[in-house]
């Protein structure tokens, strides 16, 4: 297959020249040329998707058959340096001619040499467009290689072991885990989000309501649907729900009007309940759950939402939980993509207003939050995460390939806002 393709390299990555030779082929003895390869299975997205076939897979770009159909490749750079840029498609492929370069014959020897580039530090963007074909198809691409004289690091998602190309194109998830009053025998955990105007791409999930056996938030699942979601893991630990045994099965006590119930697997298995529900950016939700002991053996979560100002709060579910006997531990919130086709653009939570009521009634405030991420966090892969404590309130945020400033693991205070909530529980449905 052969076929034009325009390489548009970002505000970031200005073109130096595109006839100087690539350090590759003047290299001297003396002189040290670091290679680095970034596969595109893992590092690349659509910014549109002109044929529903166009798809991005572990090994690259494959099949590309629209015009329409537009890729960007996302890695940061630590320091700012020159490189030289090649393309390598996948075996069998060829290239007819590209941008900044002389023509290439096709069926030229991968990798392809695109040109000399000057980057600044921080997150780079490269651009794909096909212009035209003689086949069905344009080439494959499965990685770009960077060759560089300068020393330093190139932060990217560097392989599939475990997933992490899919793990990757969603996105680092973040944390936050708030420190609770010791010694008490906490019932309630209250919270109020709000999602920031423009930042609620599809594929967000911002947790408000976390705890050790499962989790409390809303999602956004389309263009055209919203959910709030209420998920208990099972004291059994599969990915496969069928697998479950009877009594270790999460049973329904009650749930809301128009609340979905059943089971969910993958990322653990248990039971989960969610309400279509079109909740809006810019407007602040209150969030409230419980976790009680049943004195049997067995401990029941339930949990309530509504919009702030509402006078009445609306049950989504309460479900049995066996084989635990257990108070509220672990209050957190997260901010994820489950979405990978969506892992390149922003999305960020606030959190205002943290309280906890423990068995007698007694509520406590919650200012102190540790900021952590997941193993894509960890690793480096993804850098474009952010989170703590400004203004008053908590925050977190990832995707967009911003240059974030937060480090995981530190400890973060907001004031205290002396706003507790106001709640007859007797009344809750």
């Amino acid at each position: 297959m052969k076929g034009k393709i325009l390489l548009i390299l970002m505000l970031t990555c200005p073109l130096v020249t595109s006839a100087t030779y690539p350090f590759i082929l003047n290299k001297k003895a003396s002189t040290t040329v670091d290679t680095t390869l970034i596969p595109l299975g893992g590092n690349a997205f659509f910014n549109t998707k002109g044929d529903p076939k166009d798809a991005i897979v572990k090994e690259g770009i494959q099949p590309w058959k629209s015009e329409k159909s537009t890729y960007s490749i996302y890695f940061k750079n630590e320091i700012a340096r020159k490189c030289d840029l090649y393309i390598s498609l996948l075996p069998g492929e060829s290239l007819g001619t590209q941008s900044y370069t002389s023509r290439i014959s096709p069926g030229q020897k991968n990798p392809i040499f695109v040109g000399r580039f000057s980057l600044s530090a921080g997150y780079q963007s490269i651009a794909l467009e096909g212009i035209s074909k003689e086949a069905d198809f344009f080439p494959s691409i499965s990685a770009l290689t960077l060759l560089t004289q300068a020393p330093g690091e190139f932060s990217f998602v560097k392989d599939n072991i475990d997933n992490r190309f899919y793990w990757g194109r969603r996105g680092p998830s973040v944390h936050l885990s708030y420190t609770m009053p010791s010694e008490k025998k906490i019932k309630w955990f209250y919270n109020e989000v709000t999602i920031p105007v423009g930042l609620d791409p599809i594929g967000s999930y911002f947790m408000a309501n976390g705890f050790a056996e499962g989790y409390f938030g809303f999602q956004v699942n389309s263009e055209n649907e919203r959910r709030i979601l209420f998920s208990v893991w099972s004291p059994f630990k599969t990915d496969n729900p069928a697998a479950i045994p009877e009594d270790q099965k999460i049973k329904l006590l009650k749930k809301g009007e128009g609340v979905y119930t059943g089971e969910f697997g993958n990322e653990g298995s248990g039971g989960q309940s969610y309400l279509r529900y079109t909740w809006e950016a810019g407007k602040t939700y209150q969030f409230l759950n419980s976790v009680e002991p049943d004195g049997s053996g067995s401990t029941n979560y339930t949990a309530y939402f509504k919009e702030s100002g509402s006078l009445d709060w609306m049950l989504i579910a309460s479900f049995k939980r066996p084989k635990t006997d257990t108070w509220y531990k672990r209050p957190h919130s997260f901010v994820e993509n489950f979405n990978p086709n969506f892992g390149h653009i922003l999305r960020q939570a606030t959190y205002q207003n943290q309280w906890v009521s423990d068995s007698s009634g007694q509520w406590f405030e919650l200012t102190e939050a540790k900021f952590t991420g997941d193993d894509i966090a960890k690793r480096g892969y993804r850098k474009d995460y952010e989170g703590g404590a400004k203004a008053g309130y908590f925050y977190l945020q990832n995707g967009g390939f911003f240059n974030g400033i937060a480090f995981l693991n530190q400890i973060f205070q907001r004031p205290a806002a002396n706003k507790m909530p106001i709640i007859d529980f007797k009344k809750l449905p």
